[in-house]
């Protein structure tokens, strides 16, 4: 140990390293004269091996002089002599990681982080922080990387990554606090970082709390701007603009929720603030008049998007589509389809569903079958719902037959578990057809299902056995019929 020393001595004079002082890790009483000495001279040491050693030596040579490890002290004052070879630092950290050689704390971690976050490393700088999240509160952490930020000489966006790891881990309210605190200290997040929580606060809070924090995050209360030339607020403080991307955000949440009328609120404070919308844009508004049943306003949108040249896309004729659909004109919904194919975009498995849903609305059993054979042919996976009605609606024009083949097809090809209309509509038009056998075993594979047999059901088994001359089985489920209702009622 004693050569160890000598060599650390000869390597810190022969360098004449001078180690950058660290004024957020200790404080002037700390440490006696001596032991900074000590640690100038491993710091210096490590340094040097660190900077001017092979890479296969190095890391033995550390080892072997530092059998030990380093504290989170020396550590962070090494990892800074590093700040301008961020990938060597990156490879000095996880050795000590990797060999327990160092019980990092926030102090050690936050240096790293900004070095690595200097040096563009980004999705190491993110990693890291979400291992130092494990260890104490994001809160903690956020202060720890505040104070040792000038040191290391970081970069903003290092707050952004502290964010976006918090968001990960669905801390939402510690990433609130955070952006509050940074906006107070005149930093102010990406736009990306913003929406990113907007769109979860609106998830976890509701819409109204998360229209309140963009309000205040892009400080739209505090100031009256002129959005065309927003830039710069009092004192040089770079104020962040909502981009379009922030006003989808709300208005998909407000759709989710059901707030049509608020969809449109948030579209025009869009247009006020000279931000133009893109082409998901005008398909989140025109969703909403779909919903509402107003497709001449959908279509006055539609116009509007093609008159400034922004090109519909699948989300965008899905939308149209499907809304033609659920007032009942197919034709219209048809045109648009065609179009579709026209200007190349393939239609998908919700273009088809509507369709099919559509033609059901409307009771036109040939299209519709005609449409989901045509889904099938091209492998998409229809959903339980539209099963249910294709299904329902041929048993409807006395085609059970095809009905079952759609229904066995259904559950066996997709693994769809069907409605319990579909059981229903099929054991009615089994029954009317005769086929008790067949009505039965379906009767005892939708209880496996745990839906139990309604009045509807029991009076098609009794006018099916009544047809058959079976009389005796008729009353029999009449008493069933009978009791079942009471033990329910009871």
């Amino acid at each position: 140990m004693v050569i160890h020393v000598q060599l650390a001595k000869h390597l810190h004079k022969s360098l004449n390293l001078k180690p950058k002082p660290l004024t957020f890790f200790f404080s002037s009483s700390s440490s006696s004269q001596q032991q900074q000495q000590q640690q100038q001279i491993t710091v210096t040491s490590a340094v040097s091996i660190l900077t001017n050693q092979r890479s296969k030596s190095r890391w033995n040579t550390l080892h072997s002089l530092y059998p030990n490890g380093f504290n989170p002290i020396d550590f962070s004052q090494i990892t800074l002599h590093l700040n301008n070879k961020p990938h060597l630092a990156l490879r000095f950290y996880q050795w000590t990681k990797s060999k327990s050689l160092c019980h990092h704390n926030l102090s050690s971690y936050s240096t790293i982080i900004h070095i690595l976050a200097r040096g563009r490393l980004y999705s190491h700088a993110y990693n890291t922080i979400r291992t130092a999240l494990n260890s104490d509160t994001p809160l903690k952490l956020f202060e720890t990387l505040v104070n040792s930020y000038r040191d290391c000489g970081s970069a903003p966006f290092v707050f952004d990554l502290l964010i976006e790891a918090c968001l990960h881990s669905r801390k939402i309210e510690p990433s609130v606090e955070i952006i509050r605190m940074l906006l107070s200290r005149r930093i102010s997040p990406k736009v990306l970082t913003l929406n990113c929580l907007i769109s979860r606060v609106c998830r976890k809070f509701g819409v109204d709390v998360g229209y309140e924090i963009y309000r205040e995050f892009f400080r739209l209360d505090e100031e009256k701007y002129d959005f065309s030339k927003r830039g710069y607020g009092c004192k040089g403080f770079r104020v962040v603009t909502p981009n379009v991307h922030t006003f989808n955000t709300l208005m998909l949440c407000c759709y989710q929720n059901g707030l049509m009328e608020k969809v449109e609120e948030i579209w025009s404070e869009m247009c006020e603030m000279n931000c133009n919308p893109n082409g998901y844009s005008y398909s989140l508004l025109m969703s909403a008049f779909c919903e509402g049943g107003r497709m001449g306003d959908c279509e006055k949108m539609w116009k509007e998007m093609r008159k400034k040249e922004i090109e519909p896309d699948v989300v965008s004729y899905n939308t149209i589509i499907g809304g033609f659909c659920k007032i009942g004109d197919v034709g219209k919904a048809e045109e648009f389809f065609r179009e579709m194919g026209l200007v190349g975009i393939d239609a998908t498995v919700s273009t088809y569903e509507n369709l099919v849903k559509g033609y059901c609305n409307v009771e036109d059993v040939d299209s519709a079958v005609l449409v989901y054979k045509d889904m099938l042919r091209k492998d998409f996976r229809p959903d339980a719902l539209t099963l249910d009605m294709v299904v329902r609606l041929l048993c409807d024009r006395g085609r059970v037959e095809e009905a079952m083949e759609f229904f066995r097809s259904g559950v066996a090809d997709f693994d769809l578990v069907p409605k319990e209309k579909s059981y229903e509509a099929l054991i009615k038009g089994l029954c009317f057809e005769g086929r008790m056998e067949e009505a039965l075993k379906l009767q005892a594979e939708m209880v496996g299902k745990r839906f139990e047999p309604n009045s509807d059901i029991y009076e098609a088994f009794i006018n099916g056995y009544i047809r058959q001359g079976n009389e005796e089985m008729a009353e029999a489920l009449r008493k069933e019929m009978v009791q079942t209702h009471a033990e329910l009622t009871n």
